[in-house]
């Protein structure tokens, strides 16, 4: 493996509960919640029926099989090689014609640069070493004028609170220690990250969580959750 910008900390989490990735109850129950909302939204927005999408950070093809059932010809990376074999396993059963590869998104951009019409990168910024790496291979991995879609945590004292205390240590919604604050990615960062690599940022969107009725949804609110809709221009950069 060439590109190195993985944490094998946080690829060992992942790992030790990659057998729990579709039970829908289990560690994973907020990403199954949430998969309507993001697979729709990417969808809205770029329509990917017949379409080439990759997910950078498939982990065991939560969102990869939304978008395949969505009529599009997924690709799904990932560097855990506990979570790709779940995922395999569960796109067999699924009868649904999924290619996963082991492999950083640095890595196959050199192989793939230009290839596919949607880029996801959901849930996966913050747990990488440089993320504005990935931003960069993320841009290179999409055609001329395709859609890049990243979805992370914003970072300041609420998300704290709310991401890492409130879902972590007291609603118990996630392992404890899934996220590390000083991981965390404010928009403007992102923003930045994604005009330096050659995107053109469209929209931001929120997702807020409500403990109460167990809901989540899109609005302006980026406070925590977030997503950011790009752009590659259509000339060829």
């Amino acid at each position: 493996m060439e590109n190195s910008n993985f944490d094998r900390n946080e690829l060992a989490k992942f790992e030790s509960i990659a057998e729990k990735w579709w039970d829908k109850s289990s560690e994973f129950k907020p990403l199954h919640d949430i998969n309507p909302l993001r697979a729709n939204y990417i969808d809205e927005h770029a329509q990917v029926s017949g379409k080439k999408v990759i997910d950078v950070g498939c982990g065991g093809g939560i969102l990869s099989e939304a978008m395949a059932e969505k009529g599009a010809f997924v690709t799904g990376i990932d560097m855990g090689e506990a979570p790709l074999g779940v995922a395999r396993l569960h796109a067999s059963n699924s009868e649904l014609n999924i290619e996963y590869l082991h492999s950083t998104a640095e890595d196959l951009a050199k192989e793939r640069a230009q290839t596919y019409d949607v880029v996801c990168c959901l849930e996966m910024l913050e747990h990488v070493p440089d993320p504005a790496s990935v931003v960069k291979a993320c841009h290179d991995l999409v055609k001329p004028g395709g859609y890049v879609f990243f979805s992370t945590i914003n970072r300041n004292p609420k998300a704290y609170a709310l991401a890492i205390i409130g879902a972590e240590y007291i609603l118990n919604l996630l392992p404890r220690g899934t996220h590390d604050y000083n991981k965390l990615i404010k928009p403007s960062e992102l923003s930045k990250a994604a005009r330096d690599a050659g995107l053109m940022v469209k929209e931001l969107k929120g997702m807020t969580f409500n403990p109460i009725t167990d809901t989540y949804k899109l609005g302006k609110n980026v406070d925590v959750n977030y997503l950011m809709y790009c752009q590659r221009p259509e000339q060829n950069d």
